[in-house]
């Protein structure tokens, strides 16, 4: 009888010990969810500015028109990119390509002197910040999230539940890493 209930009270630990550790995990996934939502956010407000800052420069730098296409086809490209998996590189070339647009501006000092083309450089400027915070903060997420579900004994209760590491928020290609040039 005394076995009975020894047995009834490993069952009942363990059973305990898989809720709590489903429900942790659950916890920590759904934080990653909402830190990527945060950034999506972030980054639809910098794809609402791009097309304004490129109206603003147009009429300056009609001849840069191959700069501005580039910054125009790459914030479509990162519109078009879909969750984790292609939007950090989208979002990475989008960032590469505005680098290359403020560093045209410089060469235009009626344009540089423009309140219009100011504020939304600061605009995108403010936004961009906090997307990096964002990044930060999703990317401490997953990895948090990931080390929960790959270290032992959570790996025995996530992967039957079907939980999977996440991809960080991270530029792929290093050539955007790199800043860009500007030739006249």
């Amino acid at each position: 009888m005394a076995a009975l209930y020894i047995g009834a009270a490993v069952v009942a630990v363990i059973v305990g010990y898989v809720i709590l550790s489903y429900n942790a995990l659950v916890a920590l996934r759904e934080q990653v969810r909402a830190a990527w939502a945060q950034i999506d956010v972030g980054l639809k407000r910098r794809h609402d500015l791009v097309p304004n800052l490129v109206e603003t420069v147009k009429g300056y730098a009609a001849h840069e028109r191959e700069t501005l296409e580039r910054v125009i086809a790459a914030r479509n490209a990162a519109v078009a990119a879909v969750g984790t998996s292609g939007a950090p590189q989208a979002e990475g070339a989008l960032s590469g390509s505005l680098r290359q647009l403020f560093a045209l501006a410089e060469a235009y000092p009626d344009l540089k002197a423009n309140t219009n083309f100011l504020q939304l450089q600061g605009e995108l400027s403010a936004t961009e910040n906090g997307i990096s915070q964002q990044r930060q903060q999703y990317n401490s997420l997953v990895a948090r999230y990931n080390q929960a579900i790959l270290s032992f004994p959570n790996n025995l209760v996530a992967a039957p539940f079907g939980f999977t590491a996440q991809p960080f928020f991270e530029i792929q290609d290093p050539a955007q890493r790199e800043a860009p040039q500007v030739k006249f």
